[in-house]
């Protein structure tokens, strides 16, 4: 059997498309350390502040369970058992 000449693979490459920036890297800012101590409701507005329109803010007890997806239109607050933020609210 007569061996075949190998030839070079051709490699096509396309320029990769530029990605909008999610949400909270638009904002600049995906956690909140200085509102720890403020009531969710002031914090929340705080938050929404920074945010864009569309974000998700949800209030809740330190001790609730949570689902462990990460998304970039949502934040949670977790409040003690006097309402006031207890950990610094994040993305996700």
């Amino acid at each position: 059997m007569a061996e075949k000449e190998s030839q070079p693979l051709e490699v096509h490459q396309e320029p990769i498309p530029e990605l909008s920036p999610a949400p909270h890297e638009a904002a600049g800012k995906s956690r909140w350390p200085e509102v720890v101590g403020l009531t969710a409701e002031e914090a929340e507005r705080k938050i929404k502040e920074e945010m864009p329109a569309g974000t998700h803010i949800y209030a809740l007890p330190s001790d609730s369970y949570v689902t462990m997806d990460f998304r970039t239109d949502r934040v949670r607050i977790f409040t003690d058992s006097s309402g006031k933020v207890s950990s610094p609210p994040r993305i996700g």
